[in-house]
């Protein structure tokens, strides 16, 4: 079954790494004012083809293992019956990989990204965790070779999180089919934490909630956002800054008049660079809004699918005592905590993207 979802999926990536490389053969190639965005493609191209070209000579070489198996030379027979033996482990390894590599991917996958973290239930500890698992995403964006930046922060009194957004993106020339919105959107959802607060004298276990929301970046083409539809107020910004804060009307809130969608910036000294990263961040919040709102229209094939988005959903729990994260969409859980707060998050997203890659199989 997987070989001939493979063979099917393999001729137009053949065919369309074909096609560029006669135009690449092309002199005038370089001039072409999409010469960039096609390069890129072939370089993608090159990788899934040199795994198909791999993939068809181990299935040659399985073939001819298979000869050597019906041969009348017992010698012959038994070295045909270890070499299948390999080549079958090497193919089924091959197979996996290849097929992910092939199924058509989300669209929004490839898009930068902006993440929402919120304290939820559980006030001060709330805030603290959510200041733990910014950590976390940050230092996993780094691992993945993502750049970060911080959009807006809102604290507490001992520097917990209520709110802080981040815009993540694939740094230049950074060849990722899959790009931030790829690994980071199965983390929309409720986290709940069941652990000891700092402040908390008798030892008793408490638990908080943070809710974290993953918002594909939108294009200007992907939401038309007409100027005259935005209401845009400046402000003095608070918090840390110095005497910057008491001098400038820096910060920046938006209103989106016909939704009410609103807004606000202040992390940057520069007005101009506050009311630019609200447009992105505005842009970001209608285009997932028309996106829910149409997905909602498909609510039953939603349910099917791995990290709905619901942000009122229970995704997952952190569990001090017993040193166990549980995903509770998957039911998989892992050990060691801490190392997952550092960043180490990979095999939880590795075991959601599979989850995920097999729904498409099935």
């Amino acid at each position: 079954m997987i070989n001939e979802k493979i063979n099917a999926l393999s001729k137009p990536v053949l065919a369309r790494f074909r096609e560029l490389e006669e135009w690449m053969g092309d002199p005038h190639f370089h001039e072409r004012p999409d010469f960039a965005a096609l390069s890129k493609e072939r370089r993608l191209l090159s990788v899934k083809t040199e795994k198909i070209m791999d993939w068809k000579k181990l299935i040659e070489e399985l073939a001819h293992a298979e000869e050597f198996i019906r041969s009348s030379d017992p010698e012959l027979s038994q070295m045909g019956k270890s070499e299948k033996d390999i080549l079958t482990q090497k193919l089924e390894a091959l197979e996996k990989d290849l097929f992910e590599r092939l199924m058509p991917k989300d669209p929004l996958d490839s898009k930068n990204i902006l993440l929402e973290i919120r304290a939820g239930t559980g006030g001060e500890e709330a805030a603290l965790f959510a200041s733990d698992m910014a950590r976390m995403y940050l230092r996993y964006a780094e691992e993945l070779g993502f750049r970060h930046e911080l959009v807006e922060v809102t604290l507490t009194g001992r520097n917990g999180f209520k709110e802080a957004i981040y815009f993540i993106e694939t740094k230049p020339n950074q060849d990722a089919e899959v790009g931030p919105f790829g690994y980071f959107k199965f983390e929309s959802g409720v986290h709940r934490v069941q652990r000891v607060p700092e402040t908390e004298a008798s030892g008793r276990i408490h638990t908080s909630a943070v809710t974290v929301a993953v918002l594909p970046e939108a294009d200007e083409v992907d939401v038309q956002l007409r100027m005259e539809d935005l209401r845009v107020d400046t402000y003095r910004a608070s918090g840390a800054g110095g005497q910057h804060v008491n001098k400038t009307d820096s910060a920046v809130r938006m209103t989106h008049l016909p939704t009410g969608v609103v807004v606000q910036c202040q992390e940057e000294r520069s007005q101009t660079k506050n009311r630019e990263k609200c447009l992105k961040l505005m842009r970001a919040k209608l285009f997932e809004a028309a996106r829910e709102s149409q997905e909602n229209k498909i609510s039953a094939d939603r349910k099917k699918q791995v990290g709905s988005g619901d942000r009122s959903e229970k995704i997952r729990t952190y569990n001090f005592p017993q040193d166990r994260i549980t995903d509770h969409r998957i039911g998989v859980s892992i050990h060691n905590i801490e190392q997952v707060l550092d960043g180490k998050i990979g095999p939880l997203v590795d075991a959601l993207r599979s989850h995920e890659e097999s729904l498409k199989i099935s």
